[in-house]
């Protein structure tokens, strides 16, 4: 059958817009403090989930709860044995600082919608619905079936999708709308590293507090830091210089007596990419280290300013590995804290091709502590790297695809993002950025533009009708 996916497309415009925002105006980030038998990663991924299955489940669609932490749409022959992936996220980043809109009272404008989640992921993924919805209400033939599979906590430690590949069959292959085109057939080893200690101080000068970062995969836009001091003056003068000399950031410092707090903007972008950000915390222990600060006050400042500093593939660190197909390793220093007489930490989150391990890794951090007594250690949700060969019939088929419909060139390639594609033997990412679209992800004002997300919807509908079919 002849079918002219963008004209279907269009007709559904209205209807798609409406359904997304009021997907987006669920605030779906994981909250461990509200976290209940019943919502386990808090009550937002939970509303959010339930109000993507309600869509569905109002078109007619056949529709499956995991534990409130993941969940699918199925279509096509239920009698088929195997069926393919669709994998996206309905949970969100943390909006941070500095919108100059309601990051969950989405905007539509004429050319873009503006809310957290609107690139990734409820606009890719709502328009992988319509692209569902298409397929059905044409009843196009398919031999496989397919479902859409929509998970509660990719931005943290994928706790619902893993629940879902432990009671579900695994699919032959399929695709994640949660990157970019024209595909992501490769995606670094995605580790975290992690400094633990006790806060202590013992020079002249204190540090109070230090906090900056929301999220491991998150460059920080944002760093505050309490400080007392016998030399209030110096410090306020020569934080004024500093802001001077560093254009690419801002700050503000106040005064009560003995006590500065320090506020320092960065620029906040994904983890995946930090070398296009600017990292707020590294800046300002960057400032601070060289101040009259004792005990593992030092020790942290100076490591976050100067090793950890302006260095976003682990050069100062002896680790800065490349492989000719995955490409280079990346760092980022996404979380630090410090509470006098209380805990320092830092996570740092490494994207990292093959022909590096992650105890490599680690080794380079310990070897610049220089006399701190901490050691670094693995933690969090780590994956090795995954890459799946240009000649797979799927990476094939989705890149004639793309280029049938945009007519714009079609390759493969690796990123350092990580998405649900590589739970797949046979899984990569398809979209929904394009190659000149601006990437907003993870950042304050994140927006996806509409012309793309309709040009998704059109794409995501042959594509899947046409690997369902792969013999």
């Amino acid at each position: 059958m002849t079918i002219d996916w963008k004209q279907e497309t269009a007709s559904r415009q209205n209807a798609y817009i409406e359904d997304l925002k009021s997907l987006l105006a669920v605030k779906s980030v994981r909250d461990d403090s509200q976290a209940t038998t019943g919502a386990p990663l808090g009550p937002g991924p939970k509303e959010a989930l339930l109000k993507m299955l309600s869509i569905a489940e109002r078109d007619g669609f056949t529709i499956k709860n995991i534990d409130n932490v993941v969940g699918y749409i199925e279509i096509g022959p239920k009698d088929a044995d195997e069926y393919v992936a669709i994998l996206s996220h309905v949970d969100v980043m943390p909006a941070g600082e500095g919108w100059e809109t309601e990051p969950f009272e989405p905007v539509v404008t004429a050319e873009k919608i503006i809310a957290r989640g609107a690139s990734d992921d409820k606009g890719p993924g709502m328009a992988a619905y319509y692209a569902f919805k298409i397929l059905s209400d044409l009843n196009v033939p398919l031999k496989r079936r397919v479902r859409l599979i929509f998970g509660t906590d990719e931005e943290n430690d994928w706790l619902g999708m893993t629940r879902y590949f432990e009671v579900e069959p695994e699919p032959v292959f399929g695709f994640s709308p949660d990157a970019e085109y024209p595909i992501i057939n490769g995606e670094k080893g995605n580790v975290q590293v992690l400094i633990n200690g006790k806060a202590t101080n013992g020079g002249s000068d204190t540090l109070l507090s230090f906090d900056s970062g929301l999220r491991t995969n998150m460059v920080p836009g944002l760093a505050v830091a309490s400080v007392k001091s016998p030399q209030v003056a110096e410090i306020a003068l020569e934080f004024e210089a500093f802001l001077s000399a560093n254009k690419e950031i801002s700050g503000s410092l106040e005064t009560d007596n003995d006590i500065i707090k320090l506020t320092l903007n960065g620029k906040q972008v994904h983890g995946a990419m930090p070398e296009t950000g600017e990292n707020a915390g590294t800046y300002l222990a960057n400032f601070l280290q060289k101040f009259s600060f004792g005990g593992t006050a030092k020790h942290y400042l100076t490591y976050l300013g100067t090793p950890a500093h302006q260095d976003t593939i682990g050069k100062k660190f002896g680790i800065n590995h490349t492989d000719d197909v995955m490409g280079a390793l990346s760092m980022n220093v996404g979380i630090q804290k410090f509470e006098t007489d209380g805990d320092l930490f830092i996570n740092f989150n490494f994207r990292y091709p093959k022909g590096i391990l992650p105890e490599e890794i680690v080794a380079g951090l310990a070897a610049q502590l220089n006399g701190w007594d901490v050691t670094p250690t693995i933690g969090g949700h780590a994956q090795g790297p995954h890459y799946v060969a240009p000649s797979d019939p799927i990476v094939k088929t989705l890149l004639k695809v793309y280029h049938e419909q945009t007519g714009l060139p079609a390759h493969d390639q690796v990123i350092g993002g990580g998405t649900y594609g590589r739970l797949m033997a046979r899984g990569v990412a398809f979209g929904a950025l394009f190659p000149d679209s601006p990437d907003t992800m993870h950042q304050v004002n994140e927006f996806a533009l509409l012309d793309d997300l309709y040009r998704s919807i059109s794409i995501y509908a042959q594509a899947i009708a046409e690997i369902t079919n792969l013999d």
